[in-house]
């Protein structure tokens, strides 16, 4: 195999050549436009966008070049040795000049792109980038020319979320590249011929009704206004831009809020390391949930005599007008004393066992730490827990069982050197819809992709193979493509004996384990079971990227077991475009996950029951701490109704930012459990179903209101910096936490700007020395972005992790045998159906702020059940039709979608929709290890008929009717 060709070495290789007299080095293969613009030399440019592949279309870079008989599109030609270049040249300028003018010519007279107010701005930049050249080469447009004009269509307004008005559009193919060969979804296209050339989508369909996914990367690409986001219709003028991270899902992109008169209008992608420029639907459009009219702007205390009924959540509790029925406004004082009183008085009178807390994902680092140790040194227990115990917890514990770490061991866009990618238990282009632009992007250039699922997702469009096993025979899966490996002599015998243990134990695990053995168990064929074993095998690099169809199952400790045998036993691991890749679901689960806001380790995942840990932290602190580990999530609504004798029953609970009335499984139970507490406080955005349980309301600051840090999947911690200040009288989340910390008795002294957020980093810092001590707070501001390990402040961050060990206490993988484990409860003839969750696009988590954000609710406003064409057939359903999925817990009325991607005999619902919960229904049954529920599998009835809940949505203004129309 040739050995890579490194980066740095191709940069080495340059030519020189003259640029209007002058000798300038270009690197081989670089553009005369790139050259040009790197010494300072503007060539103008319309269809050229950095980043994109050059098209040289719109013929506005031209240049003379000696000796050729045609001028030259710049932005296509390479520079070569000896080249001599003028693009300042009477012939060049001329026909440079001459297209700006043309293409002016065709524009309407108002335009789309406006940056300034004036009349000056306007008239030199309402048509964007054409306008700003022109100004720059004095174009302007001659009558006669004008006289010309094209016919100009009709805008565009069917999409909730962009308008299309092609009366602006010069047909540079930006859009069209943006959308087919960056995002690649493949909806916008170039038709017809001549004159009669325009840019479609799908069969010229209108925007709203194609299968446009929203991503905004055409809006971004568009240099013109010809495709622009609704809410910029009129003056383009912010004043400020504020640079973040999305607070949506784990990929971590890196965003700029436009900001106008307080609130934030528009969000354009950085050239983050994550996403390079590139957003989705969620991370473009989803922002103005900060300014929805719900939003909680003033503490609030639950009258006394009103009831905490789990069934008002239903009711009463989604119209925001009805909180004044249950809960009265308070001063700040008044709601922190009684909140931080309770609590205290709880822990006083029956000990540190009584309270609990549940921290967020959703925040920053800084929250997490602070909420962890908020909890471990002033409730005194370690019962912390937040939403990872409802996501990965199963694929952490298998992966610091057996590779002494719970972070990723390959960034996403590495894959870009893989030449196989198993996706398995994960629909991407859903949940991580920028990291599946990178898989798109690698298939394209020759990246094999296995989907293994039980449901076909849009990922599978892309797929090399799909493996549609039957749901809950993972285990069986994966041990058949092991016993493959170690069967057909394509083990890498000198990893597993250099790098592995206990691999004879595996070896003689899987001999029962045979693909033809295995096929009629997962529903795959033998032989194809064997063709993608090799192919993993054989492939120069192998990587697994999973999702919770891998963990959230009794299970799912073990699935993940089989990935890590899988990729150990082949030595797919440690190397570039390998390895393994558990995709994270909330935008800081791992941040959080890394800075202890779990209930059995303290920051970096130490141990609560290590010794050396233990008494490192209690120094650290200065503080006793409690020596076993608390309870989990679930563990913990048990906890609630036990009988009072318990001595570890909990009576209190502080619940910042999550909501566990709509997250946790069996729903019923959960909401009783949290309706049974002595005392509760939520601090939180909105009104959530949590906080409907409440007996003190916070109210707290969203992402844009805060600074502070997150890390995501790919192991960056980024910073996020305030864009806008909390509404009313809410208040930043830290703020809240330290004087809750004050008022039960802590002594904590954090100074400076945004409540002390860079001091509480650096402790975190020294916290999780191990990993992250070289990503100083000085170092964020300047970098933005910093990959931990990073042990130094000169070191640049490992990308790519246990490329010569792993931090286990050998140095070597551990490969842990796993056995099939059927599902805590299977189908019968009362309920024959398996329910499978998950998310959707458009939605997030609970949906507590994507509901509430207008063009996201107007994409997927209603709440619905997937189900196979096949079984619709059966039980005489057409899509629309509304059906009652019930379970053993509960059951809910939704309306019934087609998606032939389903198997037969399941069915899928998200769980971000209050009034068809499908939590009502999932299985609390717990994985051992991980203690993470079985939300992936639970055996369902469905019949014809019942009764939708309603969605009470809130009063549309002006600009909102704007968006969804």
């Amino acid at each position: 195999m040739n050995a890579p060709v490194n980066p740095q070495e191709l940069a080495l290789q340059t030519v020189e050549f003259k640029l209007d007299g002058k000798t300038i080095v270009a690197y081989d293969g670089e553009t005369i436009l790139k050259a040009a613009k790197r010494h300072g030399v503007d060539i103008p440019h319309l269809c050229f966008k950095d980043g994109y592949r050059p098209d040289g279309n719109c013929r506005a870079c031209v240049v003379e070049i000696n000796g050729e008989r045609t001028l030259a599109p710049s932005c296509c030609r390479a520079a070569t040795a000896g080249m001599e270049v003028k693009a300042n040249s009477e012939r060049a300028l001329k026909s440079q000049k001459l297209v700006l003018e043309m293409l002016l010519s065709d524009m309407p007279d108002e335009g789309y792109k406006w940056v300034g107010d004036s009349d000056a701005e306007r008239e030199r930049q309402q048509h964007g980038e054409l306008s700003e050249w022109a100004s720059r080469l004095d174009v302007s447009v001659r009558p006669e020319l004008k006289a010309l004009r094209r016919h100009q269509p009709p805008a565009d307004l069917s999409h909730p979320a962009m308008a299309v008005n092609l009366d602006a559009c010069i047909q540079c193919n930006r859009c069209v590249r943006a959308c087919r060969e960056e995002q690649v979804n493949d909806v916008i296209g170039y038709a017809m011929r001549g004159a009669h050339s325009e840019i479609v989508f799908d069969l010229n369909d209108p925007m709203g009704t194609s299968t446009c996914v929203a991503c905004g990367e055409c809006i971004q690409a568009c240099p013109t206004g010809a495709l622009m986001p609704k809410t910029h219709i009129g003056s383009q003028a912010v004043d400020r831009k504020v640079d973040s991270v999305c607070p949506f899902c784990g990929v971590g992109c890196q965003i700029t809020y436009n900001v106008k008169d307080e609130k934030i209008v528009s969000v354009d992608g950085r050239d983050g390391p994550a996403n390079h420029s590139r957003l989705c639907v969620k991370g473009r459009f989803g922002f103005d949930y900060v300014h929805n009219p719900q939003r909680l702007t003033k503490p609030l205390i639950r009258k006394p005599g009103v009831a905490k009924d789990e069934h008002s959540i239903e009711s009463a509790g989604k119209n925001p007008e009805d909180w004044s029925e249950v809960f009265r406004e308070a001063t700040w004082e008044e709601a922190l004393d009684l909140a931080a009183g309770k609590l205290k008085a709880l822990r006083d009178q029956h000990g540190k066992k009584t309270l609990a807390g549940f921290g967020s994902a959703k925040g920053s680092n800084e929250e997490a730490y602070l909420f962890q140790k908020l909890v471990r040194t002033g409730f005194g227990s370690n019962n912390v827990d937040h939403c990872t115990r409802l996501c990965h917890a199963s694929s952490v514990a298998a992966l610091l069982e057996g590779v002494g770490s719970g972070a990723v061991s390959n960034q996403v866009n590495d894959i870009e050197h893989s030449g196989l990618i198993l996706v398995i238990g994960s629909n991407p282009t859903a949940n991580h819809p920028v990291a599946a632009t990178w898989m798109k992007n690698a298939a394209k250039n020759g990246t094999k992709i296995v989907l293994a699922d039980p449901r076909v997702t849009d990922i599978g469009k892309h797929a090399w193979r799909t493996l549609q096993f039957k749901p809950d025979t993972d285990v069986a899966m994966l041990n058949a493509m092991i016993y493959t490996v170690i069967e057909e002599g394509l083990c890498d015998q000198h990893f597993i004996a250099q790098r592995a243990s206990n691999f004879e134990a595996l070896k003689e695990n899987v001999k029962g384990y045979s693909p033809e053995a295995m096929a009629p168990i997962c529903g795959v064929p033998a032989a194809t079971l064997r063709e993608v074993a090799r192919e993993f095998a054989k492939s120069k690099a192998s990587m697994i990227l999973w999702g919770m169809g891998v963990s959230q199952h009794v299970h799912g400790t073990d699935n993940a077991r089989c990935l890590i045998a899988l990729v150990s036993i082949t030595g797919q691991i440690g190397k570039p475009g390998s390895g393994l890749h558990p995709l994270r679901g909330q935008n800081n689960v791992q941040g959080a996950s890394d800075a202890g806001l779990i209930p059995m380790m303290f920051p970096n995942y130490q141990r609560v029951d290590n010794a050396q840990a233990h008494e490192w932290f209690e120094k650290f602190w200065n503080t006793p701490l409690d020596k076993k580990p608390g309870y989990t999530v679930v563990e913990i609504m048990h906890k609630i109704t036990a009988p009072d004798s318990d001595p570890d029953k909990i009576r209190g609970m502080y619940i910042m930012g999550e909501n566990p009335a709509m997250s946790d499984p069996d729903l019923n139970h959960a909401r009783h459990a949290l309706a049974s507490l002595d005392h509760l406080v939520v601090q939180d955005i909105f009104m959530t179903e949590t906080a409907w349980l409440a007996d003190v309301i916070l109210p707290a600051s969203a992402w844009p209101e805060k600074t502070g840090t997150v890390t995501n999947t790919d192991r960056m911690v980024q910073l996020g910096k305030r864009a806008l200040n909390p509404p009313g009288d809410a208040k930043p989340d830290l703020w809240i936490i330290q004087e809750l910390a004050k008022r039960i008795g802590l002594q904590w002294g954090y100074q400076g700007e945004e409540c002390g957020v860079a001091e509480v980093y650096d402790e975190m810092r020294r916290a999780m020395h191990a990993v992250i001590n070289g990503i100083t707070w000085d170092r964020l501001q300047r970098e933005s972005c910093v990959t931990y390990p990073c042990l130094s402040e000169d070191d640049p961050g490992q990308p790519i992790v246990f490329d010569e060990s792993f931090p286990t206490a050998d140095g070597k993988v551990k490969l842990v045998p796993a056995d099939i484990i059927p599902a805590n409860e299977r189908p019968d003839t009362e309920y024959p159906f398996v329910l499978i969750t998950g998310r959707q696009l458009e939605h997030w988590h609970t949906g507590s702020m994507t509901r509430r954000a207008g063009v996201l609710d107007a994409i997927e406003p209603m709440a619905t059940a997937s189900m196979c064409g096949e079984d619709m057939a059966k039980l005489g359903l057409n899509p629309g039709d509304v059906i009652t999925v019930k379970s053993r817990r509960g059951e809910v009325g939704i309306h019934v979608r087609r998606d032939d991607g389903t198997p037969s005999g399941a069915v899928f619902m998200p769980f971000a929709y209050y009034e068809a919960a499908a939590n009502l229904m999932t299985n609390p049954a717990l994985d051992p290890f991980g203690k993470i529920p079985e939300f992936k599998y639970c055996a369902v009835a469905i019949h014809k008929g019942g009764k939708p809940a309603q969605h009470i949505g809130y009063d549309l203004t002006v600009n909102d009717a704007m968006l969804i129309q």
